[in-house]
């Protein structure tokens, strides 16, 4: 029975540090059925701290999604999109204490009787930005943000877990219409 409770604590925080955590703000004076056509604003995106070839993945990753929402992709744009990035290190110690015995009180002769597990995993967190900007105001108009595990993986599962982020991210837009 333990072991299958530390299985399943163990499934549950793996599971946990694969999803993406996704918040939206926006400008509740704009009225968002006016932008049919975006291009990307490459002053913000060169600005970005990630290998060209991840800006590349991400980029298609948006204008896939925009597109598959109705977006046409222009020279003579409505909207700007700019991305922005940023990691971190972080360390998680899980600490799992099985034990049993009887009565109130601490008992030294049933320390043997207790199983201590400890699990440490040590991963990078990234941040992806994805900035919407009306381009004949220049004003950000609407911002998505994504925050997730990054894990070293191969080109394939790397081009999958960026699609997965920019899905999660763009689901909150336009607002009002995000799947919950």
């Amino acid at each position: 029975m333990k072991n299958y409770l530390f299985l399943f604590l163990s499934l549950a925080f793996l599971t946990s540090c694969y999803s993406v955590k996704v918040l939206a703000d926006y400008d509740e004076n704009v009225d968002f059925k006016n932008y049919k056509t975006f291009a990307f604003y490459k002053p913000g995106i060169d600005k970005s701290d990630i290998s060209d070839l991840d800006k590349k993945r991400i980029l298609r990753a948006i204008s896939s999604e925009l597109k598959a929402k109705g977006f046409t992709k222009s020279e003579n744009p409505d909207m700007l999109v700019s991305i922005f990035t940023k990691s971190r290190e972080k360390v998680n110690v899980n600490q799992n204490n099985f034990g049993y015995g009887f009565g109130w009180g601490w008992n030294p002769w049933m320390m043997n009787g207790m199983q201590n597990n400890m699990s440490i995993s040590q991963y990078s967190e990234g941040t992806l930005f994805i900035d919407f900007i009306d381009r004949k105001k220049k004003e950000l108009i609407w911002q998505g943000v994504g925050t997730g595990a990054l894990r070293m993986q191969s080109r394939e599962k790397k081009e999958l877990r960026i699609k997965e982020f920019v899905n999660e991210i763009l689901a909150k837009y336009p607002p009002g219409t995000s799947k919950k």
